[in-house]
């Protein structure tokens, strides 16, 4: 049965990268990066002009497909011609050449993107072209042998990774540099009938020509990344660099590898956030763009930020493929571009190499020391690691205990890990607040173990110190949590959930403009899901007795979320303070519809406030409305 969203069709693939892209961008990353930027539209012209589409073209890699294999070759010659020309007018050492392959093959289609062994075949038979050449599938030359007076060799049959029967293989002859080449010929024929109309027009139709020649060059420069208008920022953009982190593809044939290319992102996210003279934008706003297609252009004008960094992932087996590129949103330019073709164990090394690759090109220093924390590694064990990643997609999920269940399985296989620890302390710290009550007290208890081990394995580590000033707070061991929490946010500056926990222990002990900043600034480091810092900016405005300013930051919370139902709470409190019982009433119904079996006791037994005065208001508040006591 066909999985629902998915469409399955026929395509021709045309598959493209360039060889020794590594060597020109260790030779001269601006000019690879301004040389591939032009290659890349001049590309997508030409198979926009044979009737295709260009899928995906991260780092130096591009894919497109047609719905005719003849134009889909006739669209390859063309672009090896067209880069021909252009590689003529370059150093010998900077030509860039691209190797083209050709398939015609069965793929699924999913949100405008296509997977399968037709991607996968034509991908392989990219590789075996040389560099300037195209080589095409059997399947493909059955559909052309005879419709384009090209010349083939035939190169036989080749088995190829994760493809089960071999496939035949054929390189294309007449295409620039090629023996028999027929594109050439049919240039100089152009030639020569050139040189007679030059004569025969004379020199102002010639004038003409290089003008519009002149004018198209120009035409195929512009078509770079849309740049973004700083006057369009929803926010202004920070006084040191800024980026975000977009959630990288996962093109494995498999969707379910997804947690994989999340987790990617999320290393490098954190990696970065590392950074104190760096903006990064918050894992949560970031993914709201995943599986969208959206501009780099919207993305910085959104978020407020000039850099932008997006890419895939496609894990087969033991083998990946990762493309990453830096896009400067301001000027539309690339930055940097990479392709990373190396074996599972090497993703340590991968995520190192992208994050200082980053930081380069946005020209970022560092201390040694810096450099060292940036480039650290809570664990060596790949297979650690890959359950840390589907426990981190369980969490963002709300699944808990599914989370706690794959964290437990990484503790096995790593027991030196201090991340494992911070997310098992996360999790029951969860359950704290949102689980049976029944099992809140061991919950609490394993959570404050938890973040105590941590600490002790790794006390530069901000997850450890975030999670820990949490479970100080709510112990009410106020000094303790005011100093955990004020070192996690030295040591990552850019987590807003640690700016949030933070900001929630210095209203509890009544430091209410303090607890205001930290959460405007988590707002700021995650613009598009403000919820949690919003409410908390609601609650500090409500101890600050400015209910009217209270009113109005929780109704936008539940306007984001009208299921979030602490911001009822917090309306309950500033609409009884004003004695607008009406309204209070309305709030506190709203409350009894998530939590029919709610207690004002159990609720005041929660509250970590050190001030009597301010617990007194809440319960008094929630009381006066007509919650249940």
């Amino acid at each position: 049965m066909a999985d629902e969203g998915f469409k399955r069709k026929l395509a021709a693939i045309l598959s493209a990268d360039v060889e020794g892209y590594s060597r020109l961008m260790d030779d001269d990353e601006e000019a690879t990066v301004r040389t591939l930027t032009a290659y890349r539209t001049a590309i997508n012209d030409l198979v926009q002009q044979y009737r295709g589409r260009v899928v995906d073209a991260p780092g130096d890699n591009i894919l497109a497909e047609f719905t005719s294999v003849v134009d889909a070759v006739n669209g390859a010659v063309e672009i090896q011609r067209e880069l021909a020309e252009r590689n003529a007018e370059l150093p010998y050492n900077r030509k860039m050449e691209f190797r083209i392959g050709v398939n015609l093959g069965d793929v699924i289609e999913e949100e405008g993107r296509i997977y399968g062994d037709g991607v996968n075949i034509a991908a392989r038979v990219e590789a075996m072209a040389a560099a300037g050449g195209i080589c095409i599938s059997g399947r493909a030359y059955d559909q052309v042998e005879n419709k384009l007076g090209l010349e083939y060799e035939n190169l036989g049959e080749h088995q190829v990774k994760n493809i089960t029967r071999p496939i035949r293989v054929f390189r294309v002859l007449s295409f620039p540099g090629a023996a028999a080449h027929r594109v050439v010929k049919a240039k100089e024929a152009v030639g020569k009938r050139w040189r007679k109309i030059a004569i025969a027009t004379g020199i102002v139709a010639l004038a003409v020509v290089i003008a519009a020649g002149i004018w198209q060059f120009y035409q195929r420069q512009s078509k770079r990344v849309e740049a973004a208008f700083i006057e369009n920022m929803a926010h202004p953009l920070p006084d040191k660099p800024s980026i975000a982190v977009l959630p990288f593809d996962n093109l494995s044939e498999d969707p379910r590898q997804g947690y994989f290319s999340d987790g990617l992102t999320e290393e490098i996210i954190s990696a970065l956030s590392k950074v104190p003279n760096l903006f990064v934008i918050a894992r949560n706003s970031t993914f709201t763009y995943k599986g969208k297609p959206v501009k780099v252009q919207q993305v910085s004008e959104e978020l407020g930020v000039r850099y932008v960094l997006e890419g895939s992932v496609r894990k087969a087996d033991n083998q990946l493929r990762i493309t990453a590129q830096l896009i400067d949103a301001i000027t539309g330019h690339h930055l940097w571009s990479e392709r990373y073709d190396r074996e599972l164990k090497d993703i340590f090394t991968i995520q190192d190499e992208i994050t200082i690759k980053i930081l380069t090109a946005m020209r970022v220093q560092l201390t040694a020391g810096e450099k060292a924390r940036v480039l650290e590694k809570y664990t060596n064990n790949l297979q650690a690691y890959l359950k840390i990643l589907e426990g981190i997609q369980y969490s963002s999920m709300s699944k808990h205990n599914e989370a706690i269940e794959r964290f437990e399985e990484a503790l096995t296989l790593d027991p030196q890990c201090a991340v494992t620890y911070s997310w098992l302390s996360w999790e029951n710290l969860m359950n704290v607040w949102f689980g049976p009550s029944a099992t809140r007290p061991q919950s609490f208890k394993r959570a404050f173990e938890f973040a105590e081990k941590c600490k002790a394995l790794d006390d530069a580590f901000n997850g450890c110190r975030q999670v820990l000033g949490h479970a100080y707070l709510m112990k009410r061991q106020y000094d303790k949590a005011i100093s955990e929490g004020k070192l996690a946010v030295e040591l990552n500056p850019n987590s807003s959930i640690s700016a949030v926990l933070y900001g929630w222990t210095l209203r509890s002990v009544g430091r209410y403009e303090d607890a205001l900043r930290e959460h405007e600034r988590a707002v700021r480091l995650d613009p598009l899901n403000p919820i949690s810092p919003m409410y908390q900016i609601c609650a500090t405005y409500n101890v600050m007795r400015r209910h009217d300013e209270a009113i109005a930051t929780c109704k936008k919370v539940v306007e984001l979320n009208p299921r979030y139902s602490p911001a009822y709470f917090q309306l309950v409190v500033a609409y009884s303070s004003l004695n607008r019982m009406d309204e209070a009433r309305a709030a506190a119904s709203g409350i009894l519809k998530i939590y029919p079996n709610f207690s004002v006791e159990q609720f005041a037994k929660a509250i970590p406030y050190k001030k009597k005065a301010d617990k007194d208001l809440l319960v008094n508040s929630l009381l006066k409305a007509g919650l249940p006591e």
